[in-house]
């Protein structure tokens, strides 16, 4: 080893320096870049896609047929013009508007809510792939259609309906166990 030291200082570069390793950082704050620029975008249209696809299904294969998966479980074709549990229904164009603003206002703090951390930036990407979805529906057919049928659950949902579900939760999550120090940091 000494040999090649030798030989290197003589090299027509110059000697040879030897510095300390630095450490590589690919911590939360790394992925949370990424996140960011490319995940977060990924995850709002896969779930997007797959809420499509999901709907079209059913659309297709479950109007006026219900298929039993489980005895607790079934597929069943509703036309949803309300919101959640069918409330409110028949105010389709109240809530495209509603539906608009509200993914205006995610777009509008997107940075902030990223800025919590990986886990509310993922709440962030469900909830607007969720929100998407629903408004599509209310723009394409006057109604949002769900599917989802457990008999312990009071209401039909999609799969848009379980994005914004665990994206509101895992938002709420990833604020919450932040805290004051994510707060202070961002300050």
């Amino acid at each position: 080893m000494s040999a090649l030291l030798a030989a290197a200082q003589g090299h027509r570069f110059g000697p040879v320096v030897l510095r300390p390793v630095r450490p590589l950082r690919v911590g939360v704050e790394g992925l949370s870049q990424r996140m960011n620029r490319f995940i977060s975008p990924a995850i709002v249209l896969s779930v997007f896609l797959l809420d499509r696809l999901s709907k079209a299904r059913a659309l297709d294969h479950l109007f006026g047929r219900p298929v039993q998966v489980l005895p607790f479980f079934q597929l069943t074709y509703a036309e949803n013009t309300g919101v959640a549990f069918g409330m409110f229904h028949g105010n389709n164009i109240f809530f495209i508007v509603v539906s608009v603003g509200l993914i205006t206002a995610l777009l509008f703090f997107r940075k902030r809510i990223q800025g919590y951390g990986l886990v509310a930036g993922t709440g962030l990407s469900l909830v607007l792939a969720g929100a998407l979805g629903n408004l599509y529906d209310r723009i394409a057919y006057g109604f949002v259609v769900d599917f989802f049928d457990f008999s312990f659950f009071p209401a039909v949902f999609n799969v848009a309906d379980s994005s914004i579900t665990a994206g509101a939760f895992l938002m709420a999550f990833g604020i919450r166990d932040t805290g004051k120090e994510g707060a202070a940091g961002r300050a």
